[in-house]
């Protein structure tokens, strides 16, 4: 038995399984990538004049502070366009979806916090504390906050598989782009955001559930 199974696995046939699935991960890979785009691209927009106007504008978590002690640009540019489209009339309140998973690190408050110091009142900010990554925080923003249209706000990266996620589930998302950071990470960051795609893209054919849902809470 053992000596039939060896003779199964020569090194030509290993060869040839390997090379089957690293195609079959490379189509994945493209077409995943390529699903983003074409489902988001018409919905996204660095322009608020070209967004319709909505109750609800998410503004996905990010921290503060790099660990170098230096202010993180993707959250001081997401604070500057929520601001920017808040006060332009587009949506009247703000659903902040982040991470508060640990003791001593809570991405809603520091963007509430940051938004209060842009004059944004406490009354028009919802937190959400379970927005453990993007896919979590489009869902929940329908099953716990009762959103089924909304703005999304971050950088055009992050809105694309947004808005992405958001539709493939039926709802009417849209991104309002935050000026991008072009110094972080380069292609690591464009590697990194690749491989989010094909993770979201999984995670939506699969119909994954949030990590965590809880009472509702509606935003009125």
């Amino acid at each position: 038995m053992i000596r039939r199974i060896q003779s199964f696995f020569t090194k030509q046939k290993i060869s040839q399984l390997f090379l089957i699935s690293s195609e079959l991960i490379v189509v994945l890979f493209l077409w995943a990538n390529f699903r983003v785009l074409t489902v988001s691209h018409a919905f996204v927009s660095g322009d608020f004049n070209e967004l319709p106007k909505v109750k609800v504008g998410i503004v996905p978590g990010t921290i503060r502070y790099l660990s170098s002690g230096q202010p993180n640009l993707y959250f001081s540019y997401r604070i500057d366009a929520a601001a920017e489209l808040y006060r332009s009339g587009k949506i009247s309140h703000l659903l902040i979806s982040g991470d508060n998973g640990t003791k001593g690190y809570n991405e809603p408050q520091d963007m509430k916090n940051a938004l209060m110091e842009k004059g944004i009142p406490a009354a028009a900010i919802t937190l959400d504390y379970a927005g453990f990554d993007t896919y979590d925080s489009m869902i929940r923003a329908r099953e716990v906050f009762g959103q089924d249209r909304y703005i999304v706000i971050s950088q055009e990266f992050q809105n694309e598989r947004a808005v992405y996620i958001a539709r493939r589930f039926g709802i009417e998302a849209y991104g309002f782009n935050a000026k991008d950071v072009k110094n972080y990470g380069g292609i690591r960051t464009k590697l990194r955001e690749s491989l989010a795609r094909v993770k979201a893209f999984v995670e939506v054919q699969l119909g994954v559930q949030p990590t965590y849902l809880g009472e509702k809470i509606r935003i009125k």
